[in-house]
């Protein structure tokens, strides 16, 4: 029966598989294989024969599903009689392997196998979360391409502002997801990487050939070894990928709020996708569409913020190392790729499939019967030979006016003997048409999309420099 939403409910089962425990143990022995080849490789009283035969027998439990699954039944029965989960899948291993099993695990620390398998299982969720994160900011620069030039209210402190784009909205979401994924990028080389350092990271087990085995066991695993740690691999590298999540998260956040108000019932600019044949708005109220998907992205954005917290928590371990940042990397870890997962699918969808009403755009332009041109106004003001100062002055008493007297600004303009003397009515519609005024909107909106395109492409090379193909 599952307990944590993240078991059935939130992520992908794809990603539920990377990140599950069999995957780690696979992991676990994929790790010790390469570790009993490197020592082979360096010492004589390994044999060549022993590192062969636990190499065959890890690729013979990691290949099988059903293998794996009987094996780590076994490693869980040792684990409940000598309650240490390292060393049981030491023993589990070593009891299939009658000639390599005295050397697996020799002169590691538990943390060796640990850190690097976990960085295996992150090269592999990362790749996943790299991939949905990229088919995102596409969507994004596709809509920031389509509704370049389809006008839509600016709202600033919720209150109508001077007009914008729609496009322009989906450009910025665009960039903004493009950075995390440079992002993404920059902190791959940092966060992916493995150590075989020994008992408080000296490597005093294997002598002067211990770098040679750190990385030769690297190179097997096609990791990045530490340059130093001691019995752990520093969790400031941890703690940057939950920052870089917390990132990604709020981001998401953003979106999925403006959705959520623009999908207001006043505002009715956007909606989420609906199906009218079968889908339940409510349990009461049977008219309702509510926008449950931007709404549980919101929500999901909450814990992963507060995770940072826990991560970061999770770097000053005690001396050369303790066990504090364990347990809560068990529930951290795991719990933050598969909601983060979630919410990139969430937002995706919606972007992919929002429904976008441009006549009730239009019409909320026009609800303030032009006071969100008033900037405009005054800017063409300033153009006849007014001052600045002035025209702002003015224009703001115009627009008080329209507002005391539910009038337009085109009609208390018309209405003032200073500014109908500078304009005709005429002049004075085409000043304040908010169709006619967004600026550059559409070309910025443009240019951010194209930028986007040729973004992914050199930062979908440099991370495959890190996570592969």
């Amino acid at each position: 029966m599952a307990v944590h939403p993240i078991e059935s409910r939130y992520g992908s089962d794809e990603l539920r598989e990377i990140l599950s425990e069999e995957n780690k143990i696979a992991k676990m022995l994929e790790v010790e294989a390469a570790l009993v080849r490197a020592l082979s490789e360096a010492f004589d009283f390994v044999p060549e024969e022993a590192a062969d035969e636990v190499e065959r027998e890890v690729k013979r439990i990691t290949s099988d599903p059903e293998e794996l699954r009987k094996f780590v039944e076994r490693a869980k029965e040792i684990e409940a009689e000598i309650k240490h989960d390292v060393m049981a899948v030491v023993k589990a291993l070593a009891e299939r392997c009658p000639k390599g099993g005295d050397y697996i695990h020799l002169g590691a620390t538990s943390n060796d196998v640990i850190d690097t398998a976990q960085a295996l299982v992150l090269r592999e969720a990362l790749s996943h979360i790299h991939r949905r994160l990229r088919e995102l900011a596409l969507a994004l620069a596709e809509k920031a391409e389509k509704y370049a030039e389809t006008p839509i209210v600016g709202r600033t402190h919720g209150q109508h502002a001077v007009p914008t784009t729609l496009g322009m909205k989906f450009a910025i979401w665009a960039r903004e997801v493009t950075r995390h994924l440079e992002r993404l990028a920059d902190a791959l080389p940092r966060v992916i990487v493995g150590q075989m350092t020994g008992a408080v990271g000296t490597m005093a087990a294997w002598g002067e050939k211990g770098p040679e085995i750190q990385e030769r066991v690297m190179e097997i695993l096609d990791l990045r070894p530490v340059e130093v740690s001691n019995q752990v691999v520093q969790r400031d590298r941890h703690a940057e990928l939950a920052a870089w999540i917390g990132l990604v998260a709020s981001t998401l956040d953003k979106i999925g709020k403006e959705i959520r108000n623009l999908q207001r019932t006043e505002i009715a600019e956007v909606m989420e996708p609906f199906d009218p044949e079968k889908q339940v708005g409510s349990s009461t109220m049977p008219h309702k569409r509510n926008p449950i998907r931007s709404e549980r992205v919101c929500s999901l954005a909450r814990v992963l913020r507060s995770n940072v917290q826990v991560a970061l928590e999770n770097v000053p371990l005690e001396h050369e190392r303790d066990l504090t940042n364990s347990a809560s990397e068990r529930v951290w870890i795991p719990e933050d790729l598969l909601l983060l997962d979630e919410m990139i699918k969430l937002t995706t969808y919606n972007v992919r499939n929002l429904v976008v009403d441009e006549d009730r755009m239009r019409e909320n332009l026009h609800l303030t019967k032009g006071l969100n041109m008033a900037e405009a106004l005054m800017v063409e003001l300033v153009k006849k030979g007014m001052g600045r100062q002035e025209a702002h002055e003015k224009v703001r008493r115009l627009a008080m006016k329209a507002y005391e007297e539910d009038k337009s600004l085109l009609e208390v303009a018309l209405e003032d003997d200073e500014v109908s003397s500078m304009f005709d009515e005429d002049e004075l519609e085409e000043v304040l048409d908010p169709e006619k005024y967004l600026g550059v909107a559409p070309r910025l909106a443009r240019e951010a999309a194209e930028k986007t395109l040729e973004d992914l492409e050199k930062i979908d090379e440099r991370v495959r420099e890190v996570l592969g193909s």
